[in-house]
């Protein structure tokens, strides 16, 4: 039996805008977002990151306000205002005292509805966003990261760094960001949420009043990528590391599978009594970090494998990867699977007790079910994933293909190595 939590509540505006809130009385604070069914999955070759440098120019200006009076106007409030880009999602958010949070609503629906994209500002933000690409460009995790998901995903927009490419940020002009906007920033792709001591309804007026009059559009689809498998690398000049991240094709959120691949992730490398980092770290000394999670959205989905290591280390930390997962194909330690779900549970709890991160969680079920999972289904799916499924999940992973992304010190045999266990 499924159940909705009781201080849930959402409401669809006409034009398709959803409001949300989560009704938590204890707290004094309240966190107001609005987040955009658009990122960087919904972005063409010719447009890679300007979603997010849409949302860096959101808070430059718009047709009532430049951009101090903007910073002034929150920080005169003592709240705190951030914004985010994702592959899925674009988001903004302000947080400070519960009485607020209506203010909050129209604060920023004035700056995703009426944005003025000023030109003047545009070239002063492609500058910092550009040091910020430069920093992405000089960390050779990211840049492993960013290989993985090509070799994942080939040509699909979700190969895509969010930031985007230096030569696409350095071209975009303020009508290209006007008309993405109006492109994707419609009702049926917005979602208006609150959490902390707010009244539902008063949140859904000053949404109304805010994005009530913005056209319904349609939601923003993007067709799942096939995933391809490869190895990408790059050598860095300095670096004294090796850095990879490997990974296997896993389910989207929306299939039931995709509990079993979460629980999988947990038993192999969660924590450092996990077969993962006993394995690899304390046993064999053969990296300093390692980490394993399933990367899934309403899309598709990555169980990924992460490290880092002295390069002459990478064959060795590649063949006991592959042992792991073939003992893990056999056998489920008991012990193990136990672990696992206590600790999906506690960070779940985790999460529940922080409102930015539960609200994200909760739109992000919106975007995906359209409603919103109660922590009773979430809990029953989680404990009803037997350790046959979970041994199952371990012989899809060494039957599929394998997406390799590696960035610093890469000796040739290293190299190789890689090459070979993703098939050649």
């Amino acid at each position: 039996m499924t159940t909705h939590d009781t201080d849930t509540t959402v409401t669809t505006l006409p034009n398709g805008v959803r409001v949300l809130t989560l009704s938590l009385p204890q707290l004094d604070s309240a966190c107001v977002s609005i987040f955009v069914q658009t990122g960087s999955r919904n972005e063409g070759r010719r447009l890679s990151g300007i979603s997010h440098v849409a949302e860096h120019m959101a808070f430059k200006g718009t047709s009532q306000r430049n951009c101090q009076q903007i910073n002034l106007d929150a920080e005169r409030l003592g709240a705190e205002v951030n914004a985010h880009t994702d592959k899925d999602h674009t988001a903004y958010h302000m947080r400070g005292l519960a009485e607020h949070a209506p203010l909050f609503v129209r604060m920023l629906g004035e700056i995703v509805r009426d944005s003025s994209f000023p030109a003047d500002e545009l070239e002063r933000e492609r500058q910092v966003i550009l040091q910020e690409l430069a920093e992405v460009e000089d960390d050779a995790f990211d840049t492993a990261f960013q290989l993985f998901d090509k070799a994942c995903w080939g040509d699909h927009p979700l190969a895509q760094p969010v930031i985007g490419r230096r030569k696409t940020i350095e071209a975009f002009q303020r009508e290209q960001l006007q008309a993405y906007v109006t492109q994707q920033y419609t009702g049926a792709n917005l979602v208006v949420a609150a959490a902390g001591r707010v009244d539902h309804e008063a949140i859904v007026r000053e949404a109304e009043a805010a994005l009530g009059s913005m056209p319904r559009g349609e939601p923003n689809r993007v067709v799942a990528p096939a995933f391809e498998g490869g190895v990408g690398l790059k050598r860095i000049a300095g670096h004294q590391q090796s850095h990879v991240v490997m990974g296997y094709p896993a389910p989207p959120v929306t299939e039931p599978a995709h509990v079993a691949h979460q629980l999988a992730s947990a038993v192999l490398g969660e924590g450092m009594s996990s077969p993962l980092m006993d394995s690899l770290r304390e046993r064999l000394g053969l990296v300093y970090y390692a980490a394993c999670s399933a990367d899934l959205d309403d899309l598709t989905g990555q169980f990924v494998i992460e490290a880092s290591m002295a390069p002459a280390n990478l064959p060795a930390f590649a063949d006991e990867v592959q042992r792991l997962l073939a003992a893990h194909a056999g056998a489920i330690d008991p012990m193990h699977l136990e672990r696992a779900r206590n600790q999906i549970a506690v960070r779940r709890l985790q999460t529940w007790e922080r409102p930015a991160r539960r609200l994200e969680d909760a739109v992000l079920d919106l975007f995906a079910f359209g409603r919103v999972r109660s922590r009773q289904e979430r809990r029953e799916a989680l404990h009803a994933v037997t350790a046959g499924e979970v041994r199952e999940v371990f012989e899809r992973l060494l039957a599929g293909p394998i997406a390799v992304g590696a960035a610093g010190r890469l000796p040739k045999a290293a190299a190789d190595r890689l090459h070979a266990l993703a098939g050649g």
